[in-house]
């Protein structure tokens, strides 16, 4: 198992890996908010290409957050695993959907002021993750950038279980997954600096690239 120092050092990871997009006028980096955005600006950076936000929550159990039944995307995206979600009532689902689309409502306000709507007509998105547990935020992600025109869409993250990047190779047109460890656990487990992204950092890394 190979740990990361901290998020930039596993967009040096993934840059490496698709170093054949850069310098090409048509991809944008889209980091998912808020733990993907430091990662793809090291990407974006390595790319030369524009980096923009993406902001999609997950639904996670009420008992156990932690553990997604499906997630929220802006467009009104909503992705669910009927699986999961059969194992709560339809009032606790409703409820957990009504505050994680706040959230995204507020999120979407604070990163886009001053930034058009997201156009990704006819643009290669490269959705930038810092890990990848389940794959339902992710799965969220392709569904909005297709939504959105994307005219193909990479999802590179630098570390993930087997079975989300399997399910995800289904979803988008590449899935570039650096390490997928057999014992996955979870994604803090690969990063010596697992810190929680703050609203702050990700308007700094915006501010930065724009």
């Amino acid at each position: 198992m190979t740990t990361y120092r901290n998020r930039a050092e596993a967009g040096g990871a993934i840059a490496d890996r698709i170093d054949g997009l850069a310098g090409q006028p048509d991809v944008v980096v889209l980091g998912l908010v808020r733990g993907g955005v430091p990662v793809a600006r090291v990407v974006a950076d390595r790319l030369d290409a524009p980096l923009d936000v993406l902001v999609v929550r997950k639904l996670g159990m009420p008992w156990a957050p932690e553990v997604a039944f499906g997630a929220l995307g802006p467009a009104d995206v909503r992705v669910l695993n009927d699986a999961v979600a059969s194992r709560i009532s339809p009032d606790e689902v409703a409820e957990v959907v009504r505050r994680e689309q706040a959230e995204l409502e507020r999120r979407e306000e604070l990163y886009r002021t001053g930034r058009p709507p997201l156009d990704l007509t006819g643009r290669t998105a490269v959705l930038v993750d810092d890990g990848l547990a389940t794959g339902a935020t992710a799965r969220a992600a392709v569904q909005v950038a297709r939504h959105l025109g994307a005219r193909r869409v990479v999802v590179a993250v630098p570390v993930g279980s087997q079975e989300a990047c399997d399910m995800l190779a289904a979803e988008a047109d590449q899935v570039v997954c650096v390490q997928t460890p057999a014992d996955f656990g979870a994604v803090s487990r690969y990063y010596d600096d697992f810190h929680e992204v703050s609203d702050q950092e990700v308007t700094a890394a915006l501010a930065a690239s724009s």
